[in-house]
């Protein structure tokens, strides 16, 4: 049985082009500050047509792994290979292929024109080549009006706009983003986002981003790469990372709530049953051995709420009478904290579902979850 892997590079040795080539691989990576290792990565893989995100929280190292793929950094270990050659830090090919976006974009002063121009004007592309390339990528991200304005009088979310034009316009195989709207307020934050989107979608270009926010790397990400401690913890697809997290660690960054300790009273397959510290059990998945301590975590949204006595249609075989005991608006919905003996619950629901039960704080109600969406981790 030929393995996905195999297939693609046969592919690759018979000259083809497939559709998420690994351009850009890294092996065995570390990177030590003052003998402090900050990265350790035994295997990432950037391919075209792609956007691989790195998701973790500040000093998780995923800037400094951004740095040694762009070779911008040189590792203390391990080996970069672009394009199948082995190179290292400041290689001419690798630097000309890619360019990099910074949270802190550097424009020379000027105009906003001679900016976005300048990588093209150093490698020697013709004027008319020049002002034609720079005009489409300035239409595309909607900063035309902007050309001609001095860099100096640009707001915050110009400038980053500006630093995306001048990346892209270079046409460049490996875009790499380092925490890119960082700082940006909610408005001009959706916007540089969907200026990403609409960039880098029209492409076969590879795309690594780095970011803490969650919601983010779910967005724009073709796969998910968590980083916790220097280490890639999980990855996989949106779907995979959000439905079937790998660690505590991936379940929690990506927001899932905790429900209370336990203990597997019997497992089978993928499937655990689960007596709490505080009294009831449930039934979750997880691949935990039978005796195993585990903590269990599950999304507000999986929780559904239902009037006590009232039946409602559902698989879940995890049913719990409880109390309302707070509840709190945000925007279109409403997080209510239930309460039930030694269990306490998150739930999300709209505001709508909440007025037509006719829900209130010390309503009581059934809140069920299926055990596919509650997750066990053994802890030690």
């Amino acid at each position: 049985m030929t393995t996905p892997e195999a297939g693609a590079a046969a592919s690759a040795e018979a000259g083809s082009s497939p559709a998420h080539e690994t351009i850009l691989r890294g092996e065995a990576l570390v990177r030590r500050y003052g003998g402090v290792p900050v990265a350790s990565v035994d295997r990432i893989e950037v391919r075209s047509g792609e956007v691989l995100a790195l998701l973790g929280p500040n000093g998780a190292g995923k800037s400094t792994l951004l740095r040694i793929l762009a070779g911008l950094e040189r590792p203390d270990a391990g080996r970069l290979v672009f394009r199948g050659r082995e190179v290292r830090a400041r290689d001419a090919e690798l630097r000309r292929a890619s360019a990099c976006v910074f949270q802190r974009p550097y424009l020379w002063s000027g105009r906003v024109r001679d900016n976005v121009e300048f990588g093209l004007k150093a490698r020697g592309v013709a004027p008319e080549e020049r002002r034609r390339r720079t005009q489409a990528i300035l239409d595309l991200l909607g900063i035309a009006a902007l050309a001609d304005a001095p860099v100096s009088t640009l707001s915050g979310g110009e400038a980053r706009r500006v630093a995306l034009a001048r990346a892209l316009v270079l046409e460049p195989q490996v875009l790499f983003l380092d925490e890119p709207t960082a700082d940006l307020d909610v408005s001009i934050h959706r916007r540089f986002i969907e200026d990403v989107e609409r960039a880098v979608r029209r492409s076969r270009r590879a795309v690594l981003l780095v970011t803490h926010l969650a919601p983010e790397a779910f967005a724009l990400g073709d796969r998910i790469a968590v980083m916790e401690c220097g280490r890639i913890v999980q990855e996989g697809t949106p779907e995979e990372i959000f439905e079937m997290p790998a660690t505590e660690f991936a379940a929690s960054f990506t927001g899932a709530e905790f429900l209370l300790r336990g203990r597997v009273r019997h497992a089978e397959g993928e499937t655990v049953w689960v007596d709490l510290d505080t009294g009831g059990s449930l039934e979750a998945r997880g691949r935990v051995a039978t005796g195993a301590a585990v903590r269990v975590a599950y999304r507000p949204e999986d929780v559904v709420i239902t009037v006590s006595g009232v039946e409602a249609r559902s698989s879940a075989r995890n049913r719990f009478e409880m109390r309302i005991a707070a509840a709190r608006a945000y925007g279109s919905f409403v997080r209510l904290r239930l309460t039930g003996p030694g269990l306490t619950l998150v739930a999300l629901i709209t505001r709508h579902a909440m007025e037509d039960l006719g829900l209130r704080v010390s309503s009581i109600v059934t809140a069920q979850v299926k055990a596919t969406a509650l997750h066990t981790f053994e802890t030690f």
